[in-house]
């Protein structure tokens, strides 16, 4: 039955909303570490804990929303009339691009400056200002010269080859060079963007063959660690958890692109959404007993919980912004959705300026509440901040 409340946008602005509140989310929750005095609830829960606190649920909701834009970006260099081998060379470079920052900023955090030979805040610094360098927007900047242009893509190059060349980690006894690890935030974004990417590129136009792929991705998870014997365990590169989350969040733009088409009434995909969530939620508890809900190691459950939580608040934020037309209370954190990578490369660069310049914040601004506050306001001006840039045309993007 067709009416008036039938699907009729062309934009999701709930994605827009949605990725401005994770990414404040994101740095708010990073910012963390600085404080003393914070509720268990609200930080990251130790690996060999059965549970989640707030902190556990902002990178899977972030891998969620990344799959929410993966259809409509693709669907637009489709009535592009881009070629596939055009598609799948845009897919690589950004896949590219973010590998290396997650394996820069992975290595970053235990790097061992003795062995270096350099300070490990300006080794941090050099690295920020390589990424400006090779992946600012050119594009937004017209008057720069092609020459020029070269020459800054050219010196951030060099710059990540010197930094990689005196890397070292460990110990004097045990000296460890750059490698992978886990990838960093960034690289299992890129990991999982990838092979979402390549499926919803072969398979686009219909939704059973991704639902099977989600559904063997779910398997995937929860044979990572051999739950059944007699079953082989093997992983695409990362765990399936995080490829599990965005391939939810493609399946739910694509859901929502069906009712869009057949001009369906909201009501019903909004619900059908929230009993989805509600589902996934209740299965993560369910499957408790046997997978110990742990971020860390990315159990079963907890990204099953995940995907419910993400799905419930993607319903709830639908209704604010699409339905009741609210979105004006984003705008101040709205260059957090429109320069996402950014705002979460920043604090890379700012944190060790405050070193630098031998800043310290009050004490009373890095315990309990009022360290919180400071948090949540460290959010907002890196998010302000960024948006000045964005201003000049200045950001990143890949």
């Amino acid at each position: 039955m067709r009416k008036a409340t039938a699907i009729a946008h062309t934009r999701i602005n709930t994605i827009d909303v949605m990725r401005a509140l994770a990414m404040f989310l994101m740095i708010f929750v990073n910012d963390l570490w600085s404080l003393t005095g914070v509720p268990d609830w609200l930080g990251h829960t130790l690996a060999e804990e059965d549970g989640m606190g707030f902190s556990d649920v902002i990178f899977p909701l972030f891998l969620f929303i990344v799959g929410l834009s993966i259809p409509l970006a693709i669907n637009v260099r489709f009535k592009r009339k881009e070629t596939y081998s055009a598609i799948i060379g845009h897919i690589a470079t950004r896949t590219f691009a973010l590998l290396v920052m997650g394996f820069y900023m992975v290595n970053c955090g235990v790097i061992n400056q003795e062995l270096t030979g350099m300070d490990e805040i300006i080794w941090q610094i050099l690295m920020v200002a390589a990424f400006f360098f090779i992946w600012v927007d050119y594009n937004r900047l017209p008057n720069l010269h092609k020459g020029l242009i070269w020459g800054f893509q050219i010196t951030g190059w060099v710059i990540l080859i010197y930094l990689a060349w005196i890397y070292r980690s460990g110990t004097t006894e045990y000296i460890e060079w750059m490698r992978p690890r886990w990838w960093g935030i960034l690289g299992l974004i890129g990991w999982a963007y990838l092979l979402n990417s390549l499926v919803y590129l072969l398979v686009h136009k219909r939704f059973g063959h991704v639902l099977v792929v989600f559904l063997f991705l779910l398997f995937m998870n929860v044979q990572e660690n051999g739950f059944f014997e007699f079953l082989p365990s093997f992983t695409f590169v990362i765990s399936a958890s995080n490829h599990v989350l965005v391939m939810a969040g493609m399946l739910c733009t694509m859901f929502y692109l069906r009712f869009k088409k057949e001009e369906l009434q909201i009501n019903r995909f909004l619900g059908l959404i929230g009993l989805a969530g509600g589902l996934f939620a209740f299965y993560g508890f369910l499957i408790r007993p046997a997978f110990p809900i742990s971020k860390i190691f990315a159990t079963p459950s907890w990204t099953s919980i995940c995907i419910g939580i993400s799905l419930l608040f993607y319903a709830l934020l639908f209704i604010v912004v699409e339905m009741k037309g609210n979105y004006r209370w984003a705008y101040p954190i709205r260059a957090a959705g429109t320069s996402t990578l950014t705002c979460y490369i920043m604090p890379y660069f700012i944190y060790p300026g405050i070193v630098l310049f031998g800043f310290q914040w009050p004490g009373i601004l890095t315990d309990g509440f009022l360290g919180i506050v400071k948090s949540l306001l460290f959010s907002l001006a890196i998010i302000l901040f960024v948006g000045m840039l964005e201003k000049t045309n200045l950001r990143l993007k890949v």
